[in-house]
């Protein structure tokens, strides 16, 4: 099938569809319907206030669903994907007991259930299924809450968007789990083209087995429907007939899947009572929640959204993916539909899009401000609004309004835009909560910060305007950097290019743009993108000397340790003791660990490390890294040295060379990459070189690797 003439714009609503549901019911998870009415009334907007919790969290709903679609991408957008190859992607972006699922244990989770079946080697889809795990663990909801992406890819072609959801969910679910993610997933791609719900719900019942459970809810929720105008008397039909106490395990797929169409139906398509509706219904609100979010806004678009209360504003597309590819845990929904929207036109043999020549910050969809807000200090707040505008662009058709008042000496106008974890406490608040935010920073010192901005022609003075960044200090406090400033004239127009300067180590948190003036000044700026590029230069060492009696009082800082992912199995967990005189302490007790750090932009580079071994079967460094398994790697033990491609758990030789390392003796590695060609060095001399002649990654970070026991790490550089 053609892709629809409105693809692009109709996947960003249901993108923001799906996490707006999330934050919206993420707070009162698993409350009951009476609990919900007593505390909180009928849930018409968000509610984190009431109950102090942040509105952008990280959630397994928003991390799963956008991670194991890329499973597409990482195995060449073949409309065969198999459940065996989701199930790799599974193990190769999830870190053990730390991202993305609810790590419940063995028989009591059934996402980690399948993940530790996956990892002993069970393939999907025996790593999910009732005969491996049993009936109640199979048949539980994580099937549906993560399927959203697959249904978004197969535009008008809800069979291909069943049989995908029939694959995916089968990695850790089984049975009626399967038809409801079958159902959903069904009925989100045929949305593309479909705007009658009934219809829609005709075609995703056709996909699933007529004496499933699921097959004859829906049947009764329909008929339920037509007969009580009420739809809390609605609810109390299910409640009586599929509620929580009928089926077994923690959280099962038939009520809250009840949920989903029940609300569907009752809400009579408008956004806000759809969610209402679902959310004060209980249970497992969040992730029911983004369900109907997400197909409301396939099904209606931007301006169902748009009616109503504001639910774009507060969250400013903003989401957090912690995965083992720690570069992109900071995005924004414009980002993510892109990536899905790229996976569809590749799907049907067509050429990616890349609006205004692949800029990370385009503002090329109505609304969208891709995680860019004022900077709220006393001198900035207030000081710029933000608003996404037709035209104002060289190569595209919108900009990002940046409307100023009252600049004045002192008193400045700044709009930034995350690239790392915002702040000390958000990062402490996930891991109190228990969905930790890994993350790397997007953005390094040596690449370069461009961006084109253009001054209103009704402005009456010229704006002084710079690029900065906001990076991290030894008191864990921001500290700002300027590109060179220039005045822009009213009516101009001007690209800028900065080199980012050397932060000594400490992340990146933030990028954007300054404006400064005359005293009670205004205007309006336009922001056309903004992105960055280029091979980092930097030293990722502890950037402060390391002094005992900070040690002893506990006010290390640790946010620059915090840029790492840890895959290790017994890392230092970034103790605030800071105990280790080395900067890294590689410790793994089983199988092979990694502490990556960088994005998949770094393609052609070479990484040093100054390594000491003082137990362990093997260790190294890794290159072009794209997750827990797949990466080239320069691997040393006490006989060998070798590169390897590393890839669905396991490696490929592609050189190696007799002599390896001994133990308590320190080792300067090198590692270069160019192409599909990489290069190792030892102690200054070329001991190994080898090209992959598939050239399977051609971009990704670095990491730090040990095998089976203990590794000093003193140094790490990354250049050209």
């Amino acid at each position: 099938m053609s892709l629809p003439s409105d693809y692009l714009e109709r996947v960003y609503a249901g993108v923001l569809g799906k996490i707006i549901g999330v934050y919206l019911g993420r707070p009162f998870e698993m409350w009951d319907y009476d609990i919900i009415m007593e505390h909180l009334g009928e849930i018409n907007y968000y509610v984190h206030e009431k109950l102090d919790v942040p509105l952008i969290v990280t959630d397994d709903d928003i991390s799963g669903t956008f991670t194991f679609v890329r499973a597409l991408a990482d195995y060449g957008f073949r409309r065969d994907v198999s459940a065996r190859q989701i199930g790799h992607t599974w193990l190769n972006y999830i870190i053990e007991e730390q991202t993305i699922l609810w790590w419940g244990g063995m028989g009591n989770s059934t996402e980690h259930t399948a993940y530790l079946r996956l990892k002993s080697g069970i393939e999907a889809p025996r790593s999910g299924s009732i005969a491996t795990n049993g009936k109640v663990v199979a048949e539980q909801i994580g099937a549906q809450i993560f399927i959203d992406g697959w249904g978004m890819v197969a535009p008008g072609d809800p069979e291909l968007a069943a049989d995908f959801a029939r694959r995916a969910g089968s990695v850790s679910h089984d049975g009626e789990a399967l038809y409801g993610a079958q159902v959903i997933a069904a009925m989100e791609a045929q949305a593309f083209v479909e705007s009658d719900l009934n219809k829609l719900i005709d075609t995703a019942v056709s996909l699933i087995p007529k004496d499933s459970v699921i097959y004859r809810m829906i049947s009764d929720i329909r008929e339920w429907h037509a007969e009580l105008p009420d739809w809390h008397k609605g609810r109390e039909m299910i409640a009586a007939h599929y509620g929580n106490d009928k089926y077994g395990g923690n959280c099962h797929m038939v009520p809250n899947h009840g949920l989903i169409v029940f609300s569907l139906l009752y809400g009579e398509d408008d956004f806000q009572k759809s969610l209402k509706i679902v959310n004060t219904s209980g249970w497992d609100t969040d992730c029911n929640s983004g369900n109907v979010g997400c197909l409301l806004g396939i099904k209606n678009g931007l301006a169902a959204i748009n009616q109503g209360p504001d639910w774009r504003g507060p969250v400013g597309d903003r989401l957090y993916l912690p995965t083992a590819d720690g570069g992109r845990a900071i995005s924004d929904a414009v980002s993510e539909t892109v990536t899905l929207v790229n996976a569809g036109r590749a799907l049907q043999g067509l050429e990616p899009i890349k609006p205004k020549q692949g800029a990370r910050f385009h503002f090329e969809l109505p609304g969208a401000v891709q995680g860019f807000g004022s900077e709220d200090t006393p001198s900035a707040r207030g000081v710029v609004t933000l608003e996404n505008v037709e035209g104002f662009s060289a190569a595209g058709a919108r900009a990002l309004a940046l409307h100023y008042r009252g600049l004045a000496v002192g008193r400045v106008g700044r709009v930034e835009t995350p690239t790392f974890i915002p702040s000390r406490e958000v990062a402490r608040y996930f891991e109190r909560r228990g969905y930790r935010l890994l993350a790397s920073p997007t953005l390094y010192s040596g690449q370069t910060l461009r961006a084109r901005v253009a001054a209103a022609p009704t402005n009456a003075q010229p704006v002084r305007l710079s690029l900065y960044i906001k990076h991290y200090d030894i008191q864990e406090e921001l500290v700002v950097l300027n590109s060179p400033w220039f005045d822009l004239a009213a009516g101009a127009a001007q690209e800028i290019a900065w080199e980012v300067p050397n932060t000594q180590g400490y992340p990146i948190a933030f990028a954007g743009v300054e404006l400064q003036g005359a005293l009670g000044q205004s205007g309006t700026v336009y922001l056309d993108w903004l992105t960055w590029d280029g091979t980092p230069r930097i030293t990722l060492d502890r950037p402060y000397q390391r002094d005992f009696n900070r040690i002893t009082r506990g006010t290390v800082p640790t946010m620059w340790k915090q840029a790492w992912i840890d895959g290790f199995d017994n890392h230092d967990r970034l103790a605030p003791m800071d105990f280790w005189p080395e900067p890294y302490r590689l410790i793994q007790n089983r199988g092979r660990g990694l502490l990556i750090q960088g994005t998949r932009e770094w393609t052609d580079y070479q990484v040093k490390v100054s390594m000491t071994p003082h137990l362990c079967q093997a260790g190294g460094v890794a290159v072009r890294v794209q997750g827990m398994m797949r990466y080239y790697a320069m691997l040393i033990d006490r006989d060998k040295a070798r590169l390897v491609r590393a890839f669905e758990g396991k490696d490929t030789v592609l050189a190696e060379v007799d002599g390896g390392w001994h133990f308590g003796s320190t080792y300067e590695l090198i590692l270069k990459v160019q192409g599909s060609r990489l290069i190792g060095i030892v102690d200054g001399r070329e001991i190994l070189s080898a090209e992959d002649p598939d050239n399977l990654f051609t971009g990704g970070g670095i990491a730090l690797l040990a095998e089976v026991g203990r590794i000093g790490v003193h140094h790490v550089e990354v250049g050209p």
